[in-house]
């Protein structure tokens, strides 16, 4: 009765540790949308980027999320956007799967 006790700890561990796994994975930004070519002269065409409060540029990558939101040229939104983060040519892309304008 024991050992079964102790496997059925060892099991609930292990499927928390691999329930979690998958949310590290996912960021939240918030901060201020922006044209990356109209606002910051860093992109050569128009292109979303989320400037957050610390000053971290987060490119957004071609997704639903990204397209529903819309684009922003020549002014700014405040937004939240969660999704996946990884890293190309330098600069942080953002893969979102969510994404609402805030109040800023």
């Amino acid at each position: 009765m024991e050992k079964l006790l102790k496997l059925g700890l060892v099991v609930a561990v292990l499927l928390g540790l691999c329930g979690g796994a998958g949310a590290a994975d996912e960021t939240t930004v918030t901060g201020k949308v922006v044209c990356g070519k109209c606002s910051l002269n860093q992109a050569a065409g128009c292109q979303n980027v989320i400037v957050a409060a610390d000053g971290s540029e987060y490119y957004l990558a071609k997704t639903e999320a990204a397209d529903k939101f819309g684009h922003v040229c020549k002014g700014e939104k405040t937004a939240k956007a969660t999704g996946t983060v990884s890293e190309k040519d330098g600069k942080k892309w953002l893969a979102a799967s969510a994404m609402e304008e805030t109040k800023g």
